[in-house]
């Protein structure tokens, strides 16, 4: 957990940022980006040297290499244990003309860090400014990976608080949702097609040291944990340098985060490659047929994004896959031929779990679409038999752009760390979701249409024309209202007009 100084820190620094001219939240979180992989690669060497020493052996992995660079500079010196100690105007000097260009380099491990360093540009305009920044970050304690973590992701959420590319950004407590409801196991194989900062995989990587430690203890889940559990896809290579971080301070030592347009490029390789998919794509709208992946048109052929990616996720999804993904609220009701064939697909040839309606605000300040959670697992063969509806009310924050907390961190999120009274659950209703997800197939199934959440059987879907949203089905109780009889009302509208004229001929005597 953050401390009330160490946020402080990071606000001062991030303020510095832009009163030095840097005002795309995104070029900040690149620079410390870079700034602290250049701390890890230090880190790391370290270790090396320590082991080495306590083998009496050569160091077997160095990364800063022995010697000078072709500008006659010691390698010794890229270090961050060795720079953070130089006057501002050296260590400027050093970290743009020599430490970025040496990062540039790095590729030949084949690290997807290392991979997604080479295009780095170094812009912190002035000396001042990175040594304050370099300070700031060499006082975090960065050997504690939940430290390292937070810190990212509080720096993450600035880019929302910012107002600008905050589509970038799911809310945590959203994903967090997803991700109990999916329940990853450690064999899994996870994907997110449009990864972002890597939310949905990090989620995925924290629930999992909570519910299986035992991943560490064994070798061969641990190595899949590392190298195999997760890959995430993103076309915006700010954003795969950015994720790529963001799950590297989240302990997973080599994820798959790479370069793709998931929706442009054909899926060879890719298809029925994963067991669990969950994401939060952005739906721009529409492409040309010439710029889609020509396997998507085969399952829907249409020009919109939405449809495209829920395609997309049946196309690389193992038989018996699971999904839990977001989607704007036009896509449960649509009307084109398109969107009804794909949801007749999801009801008729797979398996619809759930479709969870989230409430207008969830995404603001920078969206303020209605969207919907859909949970399905691929089968090809059907075997839809229910699907289990939930309609949120709150979500423990206010709908509007300030999104205020309405209760106390410990009442916050899935599943807060005490439990909600009637009152708490009004304001935030993740918890109950939970609850009540695990009970889809026995007593949810025997609650009305009036409730909270109630299930709906296939053939009633079928005779809506596989209509998904949740007022389609869902019961309004109009209360009865007991009304005066009119004559009733009109001897009393009477009445009072005669106290009126009294009440006038009154105040004319009065007057007189």
């Amino acid at each position: 957990m953050l401390t009330g100084d160490i946020r402080n820190q990071i606000d001062r620094i991030w303020d510095a940022f832009w009163a030095g001219g840097i005002a795309n939240p995104l070029e900040v979180i690149e620079q410390i980006t870079y700034l602290l992989f250049i701390r890890r690669l230090d880190d790391l060497q370290t270790l090396e040297e320590n082991k080495a020493n306590r083998l009496k052996k050569p160091i077997e992995r160095r990364i800063f290499p022995e010697g000078k660079d072709n500008r006659g500079r010691p390698y010794e010196d890229f270090r961050w244990s060795r720079f953070k100690n130089f006057a501002p105007a050296e260590m400027f000097t050093v970290v743009s003309e020599h430490v970025f260009p040496f990062l540039r380099t790095l590729g030949g491990d084949k690290s997807t860090y290392s991979q997604h360093m080479e295009g780095a540009r170094f812009t912190i305009p002035t000396p001042a400014l990175l040594a304050r920044v370099v300070d700031m970050i060499d006082h975090v304690p960065m050997e504690d990976r939940d430290t390292k973590g937070d810190l990212y992701e509080y720096m993450l959420a600035k880019i929302a608080s910012a107002g600008q590319n905050g589509q970038f950004r799911t809310p945590r407590h959203i994903i967090r949702l997803m991700v109990e409801m999916v329940a990853p196991q450690p064999t899994d194989i996870v994907c997110d097609p449009a990864c972002g900062t890597a939310g949905f995989l990090v989620a995925t990587g924290e629930f999992l040291r909570e519910h299986n430690p035992e991943i560490f203890r064994d070798e061969k889940l641990k190595q899949h944990f590392h190298r195999a559990l997760f890959h995430g896809f993103d076309f915006d290579n700010t954003m795969l340098r950015i994720g790529s971080m963001n799950m590297l301070l989240h302990g997973v030592e080599n994820p798959d985060i790479r370069y793709r347009d998931s929706l442009a490029q054909d899926h060879a390789g890719e298809e029925e490659k994963y067991t669990l998919v969950m994401a939060n794509p952005p739906f721009a709208g529409s492409l040309d047929y010439e710029n889609c992946a020509k396997d998507l048109q085969q399952i829907v052929k249409t020009k919109k994004t939405e449809l495209l990616f829920l395609a997309l996720f049946l196309r690389l999804l193992k038989p018996g896959g699971r999904a839990a993904v977001i989607v704007p609220d036009g896509v449960l009701f649509g009307s084109s031929n398109a969107h009804k064939t794909l949801r007749q697909l999801l009801v008729e040839g797979q398996k619809l779990d759930a479709v969870i309606s989230l409430p207008g605000g969830v995404f603001k300040p920078y969206a303020g679409v209605s969207t919907a959670i859909l949970l399905f697992t691929k089968t090809n063969s059907g075997g839809t038999d229910h699907v289990w509806f939930y309609d949120v009310d709150a979500d423990g924050m206010s709908l509007d752009d300030k999104r205020t907390e309405l209760l106390p961190p410990e009442k916050l999120g899935p599943v807060p760390r005490t439990a909600l009274t009637a009152d708490d659950h009004a304001k935030n209703n993740l918890p109950d979701i939970l609850a009540r997800w695990t009970q889809r197939d026995w007593d949810e199934r025997q609650n009305p249409r009036t409730a909270q959440s109630f299930c709906v059987p296939k053939a009633d879907l079928a005779a809506q024309g596989y209509d998904l949203s949740l007022n389609r089905y869902k019961e309004v109780v109009h209360a009865e209202v007991a009304h005066r009889p009119p004559g009733e009302i009109l001897k009393a509208l009477g009445q009072l007009e005669t106290e009126i004229q009294q009440g006038m001929k009154e105040l004319e005597r009065m007057l007189k």
